[in-house]
């Protein structure tokens, strides 16, 4: 594609035409993208992207050295190549690389899903609704990218923007018609969603998390809401008993481009509401209403916030056209979510469960689901990350000591702190309200012992990790599975039993 056709997705930016004429710049042929130097090839078009830690204008020649025919950048520099000048470099990686791969993100229904809690388990459970409609469906997320026979690790939540739209070309080959994407406030800030056409947004909460990046909840806040005002997505689905949610929708009310709005809630008068009739550990069964049309929905995925997720999926499924009977058979059919409320095997009566949860919030959220239909002893097993919210920490240690009987601190992700640090700043929190916990920094160890101590009757939840496969510690990554040490764990203690 020639330089020229990628420059019009970009409005007042300025080529400069290097060592040639303006003409042979513009039509300066580019085979690839890239925004690594060491990653360049011939005939790439390089983008000087700057971070926090380096900044990329520093490494145009080492791009050009590899083979980069053109160059996107901030600012004039002298190169023999031709160069784009942009505002702003990462906007301009997103809306560039939408043209190059051919403009997919039109070509697909794409849902963005943010909020601080609840993006991964809404995506997958508005992905299989869609399949039970008979769509084909792709989901990028936290757990990795899904559609049709493949699937690719996880390595953000939402990806960066050059790999981001070459998966959604590959996605329209594959004939996927939706792409159900979570959408983090890091990536909105970064604007990795740039270029990308949204059929509908969802928003699930908001509470705190991540202000090691962004200091203040009013930063994190804004970050968010960049979704639904910086994107246009005609369809907006709102928490409506979320302060956030209700300020957002009205914000959205007052402009002339507004889109159609729904909320979804249980304590607030909206468009999509329920009512629980039955609930236990196993999941919940209840009376959705869709717009006045009565759906019947039995959830295998305990808790209610997940009620608040089966909405969330549910109202943005209805409003895009899917019928009540999909939905209700969509939301029946997911049985689990890696990590997420995960129920794990029964040990001794008790029952064990793997939660994602992470922030004050999903932490508080995943106990008193769970304490409401425990009739013994509520455990819990959890730790902070390293380098990451310390305000949090204690805050996390005062939620566990209001609503477990029993907790034991370990690891998480400590990265460069050291654990013992992370911990005795979450036991700041804990001590003020309780002192039923034991510190364990190893966490193999910890989840051994928290073993131990379950009887009949007895609810387990171990939180932080989910379904990661690694714990992070001084630059190494560990392999590590919550799931595969608990299994592990109670063969251990049943061979030892049996002797």
């Amino acid at each position: 594609m020639k330089l020229k056709e990628l420059a019009k997705a970009l409005l007042g930016a300025k080529t400069v035409c290097g060592n040639g004429t303006m003409q042979q710049a513009e039509n300066t042929e580019i085979s690839g993208l890239c925004c690594h130097s060491k990653d360049c090839k011939k005939g790439d078009l390089f983008f000087c992207i700057v971070g926090g830690k380096a900044d990329g204008h520093r490494f145009v020649e080492d791009a050009i050295e590899k083979g980069a025919s053109a160059v996107v950048c901030q600012r004039e520099l002298d190169l023999s190549v031709p160069q784009i000048v942009a505002d702003d470099t990462r906007t301009a990686m997103g809306l560039i690389a939408s043209v190059f791969y051919g403009e997919p993100s039109k070509r697909l229904k794409i849902i963005g899903v943010t909020g601080t809690n609840g993006k991964t388990t809404v995506s997958y459970m508005l992905a299989e609704i869609l399949k039970k409609a008979g769509k084909k469906v792709g989901v990028i997320g936290t757990l990795g990218i899904v559609y049709g026979k493949k699937k690719i690790a996880p390595e953000l939540t939402t990806p960066d923007p050059l790999f981001l739209h070459g998966v959604f070309a590959d996605m329209v080959q594959c004939g996927v018609e939706y792409a159900v994407m979570e959408v983090s406030a890091h990536a909105l800030y970064y604007e990795k969603d740039a270029g990308i056409s949204y059929s509908a947004c969802i928003f699930t909460n908001f509470s705190q998390d991540h202000l090691d990046f962004f200091s203040t909840m009013e930063a994190y806040q804004s970050a968010k809401k960049k979704l639904f005002f910086n994107r246009n997505a005609p369809i907006v689905l709102l928490n409506g008993d979320d302060a956030t949610g209700r300020e957002i929708g009205r914000a959205l009310k007052k402009r002339t481009d507004k889109p159609k709005t729904l909320y979804y809630a249980l304590d607030t008068p909206s468009e999509v509401f329920c009512v629980v009739t039955d609930e236990d550990l196993s999941g919940s069964e209840c009376m959705f209403n869709l717009c006045d049309e009565l759906c019947r929905v039995s959830l295998s995925l305990s808790g209610k916030h997940n009620v608040y997720n089966a909405m969330a999926a549910a109202s943005c499924a209805y409003v895009l056209g899917i019928s009540a009977t999909a939905i209700a058979s969509g939301l029946k059919a997911l049985k689990k979510v890696d990590g997420r409320l995960e129920r794990l095997t029964p040990f001794h009566g008790a029952e064990i469960f793997l939660d994602f949860a992470h922030t004050p919030d999903g932490l508080e959220q995943s106990l008193k689901s769970l304490k409401r239909h425990c009739k013994g002893k509520l455990y819990c097993l959890f730790g902070c990350g390293g380098d990451r919210d310390k305000t949090k920490r204690p805050l996390m240690g005062e939620v566990a000591a209001k609503n477990a009987d029993f907790s034991i601190l370990t690891s998480d992700n400590p990265r460069f702190e050291e654990p013992t640090d992370i911990l005795d700043d979450i036991e700041t929190g804990y001590r003020r309200f309780s002192t039923e916990y034991i510190v364990i920094p190893e966490r193999k160890d910890a989840v051994e012992y928290a073993l131990t101590l379950l009887g009949k009757g007895d609810v387990l939840l171990l939180a932080g990790k989910g379904g990661e496969d690694t714990q992070e510690y001084m630059g190494i990554k560990y392999a590590y599975n919550d799931k595969t040490t608990v299994e592990e764990g109670i063969q251990r203690l049943c061979r030892r039993q049996e002797k």
